[in-house]
């Protein structure tokens, strides 16, 4: 089946190349879609795409969307794991289960005060070329799924805040061998006395050769937790399915549909797809 590549994100920033001007678009683009777009069935949670966040945006050839049009390519499901439990509850974001108190989910999801691979670190300028050669070389053993050269990968992966985490892994001798990222993306919190934003992680890229993916990803959720975020999510693409239930993982209820422009392509399960999008 054949790749894409580059990859592309499913909305683009046309912008003058005047700074002032396109500090109003970029401001009334914000704008829009702080006040419009997307908000869940219960009309409880919208999107808080930040002004930044947009920024780093490319432009569309594959794109994403929770109803079913003719024809997705693939399906994949979200899965949720809290790390702010009496937060996500107070604001109806999720629900005790039966014979559960508060005080019990909130030792069920406890997670270590410190990471646990050795040689973890913030990704570096310096380790754009060895993060382009694990992604690529991860990423050929799924059907959908970007080829990244460098300039695309310090786009994507490079650190910034409240847009994308990377942490890679090196080894003793300076190799690295594994690495780590989630981007952030806040909703507004509509209709509530207290809270106003929660702030969610998204489960990006992770490529693992020497680590365990379970231990990857498990220090990601402490990662998370340390910077303050209420809720790490993941769509169950690529090895993900491998870790989600032992990571206390909790299914969502809604389906993330993607599709292809002028491509004609036969449809695909899940953990084929190697192109995150939300």
């Amino acid at each position: 089946m054949a790749r894409v590549q580059p990859q592309e994100r499913r909305r683009s920033v046309r912008t003058s190349s005047c700074p002032a001007c396109r500090e109003i678009q970029l401001k009334e683009l914000y704008m829009l879609l702080n006040e419009n777009y997307v908000e869940d069935d219960d009309n409880m949670f919208r999107f808080d795409y930040s002004a930044e966040f947009l920024l780093c945006e490319k432009k569309m050839a594959v794109y994403t969307a929770g109803v079913v049009l003719p024809k997705p390519v693939a399906t994949c499901r979200y899965w949720h794991q809290s790390l702010n439990p009496r937060k996500l509850v107070e604001v109806k974001f999720s629900h005790l289960s039966r014979n559960m108190t508060l005080q019990r989910t909130m030792k069920l999801y406890r997670l270590p005060d410190a990471t646990k691979t050795s040689g973890l670190r913030p990704m570096e300028r310096k380790d754009i070329k060895a993060v382009q050669e694990l992604i690529n070389n991860y990423l050929k053993q799924f059907n959908l799924a970007p080829v990244m050269d460098e300039e695309e990968v310090a786009h994507w992966f490079l650190p910034q805040d409240h847009i994308i985490d990377t942490f890679v892994v090196e080894s003793s001798n300076g190799v690295l061998t594994d690495f780590l990222s989630f981007y952030t993306l806040p909703s507004t919190v509509m209709h509530h006395p207290v809270h106003k934003s929660l702030k969610a992680a998204y489960s990006f890229y992770s490529v693992h050769t020497e680590t365990p993916l379970l231990d990857l990803m498990n220090d990601a959720l402490i990662i998370a937790k340390m910077e303050g975020f209420d809720v790490f999510n993941a769509l169950d693409l690529m090895e993900i399915k491998t870790f989600l239930e032992k990571l206390k993982f909790g299914i969502g209820d809604g389906n993330l549909q993607y599709y292809l422009y002028n491509w004609r392509c036969p449809g695909m399960d899940s953990e084929k797809v190697g192109l995150v999008l939300q």
